[in-house]
């Protein structure tokens, strides 16, 4: 079913200007004092402790970059175990971090359900902003870091609480579902929240006529084709899978009619027209370990394409690469300060946690 209507900010009148005021943030607490820096050496003893884990990248990373990667990467995982840290890395994240020092990877579904599980009282969040955001609301007691403050999301930056309650008022009634790519002021003014693994599962759940779905317009678009429920839709997009055309995807097709082509459904329509198959990114990847195609391209953030294939070598990946910005501020460096320091800690206001708590526990409570 079309999209019944699209709205933005241009779309109401008083809308404050700008970002609205960020909630009241408590303290964070400083749990243990800060630690020496370690050695960052390239020695034997580091070649030796490491070369497991170049096992799993030697794919796609060089063999002469890996002396300037592996001391601090022996660092990080010897830092984790005295500080009792967990690591969570999301899909998009390089491979020397999601393969090499993360316990936990996966895409926002997988990390906002692991994150329910995690024991360890400190948890390393490598991702965006609004990722650690969500492990902080289901792990309220405990220590979430994020290596750098300043990855945001385009998506998350799109929409303000504000701007839902505005839309509340002009669709009175009419549930409203958030993707996980929002700030918790967002969540704590939804009904419940959905990834791109659940989107239509969760809008379906509502069992409404009408849903408004914030704040990604192409995954709006996507859902919309999969249901007959009625959707009104955000103006917002993700700036890496807004840039692929579809006449980008057809001259792989005539250079190899034999690629395959699988896309993320944040891409726009006349993208996922042209893919072979649409999903998550925890679905693309499946869809790649069991078809093993010969050549593929792969139509989401590129680091995705490495990690695929540092797992699965014999597929040949083509790489239209667009890169997250926002993704590419996690870096071995700061997560090794993180836990160093324990500094960047991600702090939500209680009465607005408690309110975007409940969209994201609804969420994955939702039985199938």
């Amino acid at each position: 079913m079309p999209i019944t209507g699209i709205y933005g900010p241009d779309d109401f009148t008083g809308r404050p200007q700008g970002q609205t005021t960020a909630p009241a943030r408590a303290a964070p607490t400083q749990t243990a004092p800060a630690l020496p820096m370690p050695s960052l050496e390239w020695t034997e003893e580091v070649a030796q402790a490491t070369a497991p884990l170049y096992e799993r990248v030697k794919h796609v990373i060089p063999a002469i970059e890996w002396p300037l990667m592996a001391p601090t990467i022996k660092a990080i995982n010897e830092l984790k175990q005295a500080r009792g840290a967990v690591i969570l890395a999301h899909n998009y994240q390089a491979p020397e971090i999601f393969h090499c020092v993360a316990d936990i990877g996966g895409d926002s579904l997988q990390l906002a359900v692991e994150a329910t599980k995690v024991k360890a009282g400190i948890i390393v969040q490598c991702g965006v902003h609004f990722m650690a955001e969500t492990s902080k609301l289901l792990n309220p007691d405990k220590t979430v870091l994020i290596p750098d403050p300043r990855a945001g999301c385009s998506l998350a930056a799109s929409i303000t609480g504000a701007d839902v309650r505005l839309l509340r008022e002009k669709f009175p009634g009419v549930p409203v579902v958030a993707y996980v790519n929002t700030s918790a002021e967002v969540k704590a003014e939804v009904d419940i929240c959905c990834t791109s693994s659940n989107a239509v599962q969760v809008v379906e759940s509502l069992n409404a006529p009408s849903v408004i779905f914030l704040p990604d317009r192409y995954l709006a678009t996507y859902v919309a084709s999969k249901t007959d429920v009625k959707i009104i839709a955000w103006k917002g997009a993700c700036e890496v899978h807004e840039r692929f055309t579809g006449e980008e995807l057809r001259a792989y097709r005539e250079a190899d009619p034999s690629v395959q082509i699988i896309a993320h459904p944040e891409c726009p329509p006349d993208v996922l027209a042209e893919a072979d198959f649409t999903g998550s990114t925890a679905h693309m990847i499946n869809w790649v370990r069991e078809r093993r195609p010969r050549r593929l391209v792969m139509i989401t953030e590129c680091s995705m394409a490495d990690n695929v294939r540092a797992e699965l070598p014999d597929v040949e990946m083509l790489r239209p690469c667009n890169l997250c910005p926002h993704m590419k501020r996690i870096t071995l460096a700061n997560i090794l300060d993180s836990l160093l320091t324990l500094r960047e800690e991600v702090t939500i206001d209680p009465a607005l946690a408690a309110r975007a708590k409940r969209s994201v526990e609804r969420m994955i409570n939702l039985k199938n």
